[in-house]
């Protein structure tokens, strides 16, 4: 009988190989993917400058209900090489369209107990308005294209895979998704 070699965890399944930073220190853009829990306080401290009046900060938590089915917690996963070229495009597109003077976009992966945050957006700018706008269309556009997968995992065993895409900001199917 043939001995059968352990299967390694690909690199980007292994929470030992995070946190995974990508810097861009010209525009103030900093993203993060990890399986810690994320530090809204960092974010906000990476974001401050002295050219900044607006700093806005975003926590999307694990709420312990879906469709009135109770919620254990989430489970999220990545391919960060494609996740980190879309977050850097995103945030270089709201620096350069809202005046931005830093972002910061951090994701958890892993498990996500109820009540911990799953996504952390800062954004700092001159003024409030663009700061509010880029913080929300940041938000949105994250849901919608970056390569995050969520599976919710519920009080009575049942999972389901989902898309952020799946929903808008209201928690509303989007239709045609």
């Amino acid at each position: 009988m043939a001995s059968e070699e352990p299967t390694a965890t690909p690199a980007h399944l292994d929470p030992q190989t995070y946190p995974r930073h990508l810097t861009d220190e010209a525009q103030n853009i900093h993203l993060e993917l990890t399986y810690a829990p994320l530090n809204p306080q960092a974010a906000l401290d990476k974001i401050s400058s002295p050219a900044a009046g607006a700093n806005v900060l975003f926590l999307g938590t694990t709420r312990n209900t879906f469709e009135d089915r109770p919620v254990a917690q989430l489970s999220y996963t990545a391919y960060p090489p494609l996740t980190f070229k879309t977050l850097a495009g995103i945030a270089r597109d709201a620096v350069a369209k809202h005046g931005l003077t830093g972002i910061v976009i951090a994701h958890r992966l892993g498990v996500v107990p109820i009540r911990e945050a799953s996504i952390v957006i800062a954004v700092s700018s001159g003024h409030r308005r663009a700061a509010w706008r880029a913080g929300e269309e940041v938000l949105e556009i994250c849901k919608e294209k970056a390569e995050i997968w969520k599976r919710e995992e519920f009080v009575d065993g049942g999972m389901e895979w989902r898309e952020n895409r799946e929903r808008d900001g209201d928690g509303k199917v989007v239709v045609g998704k």
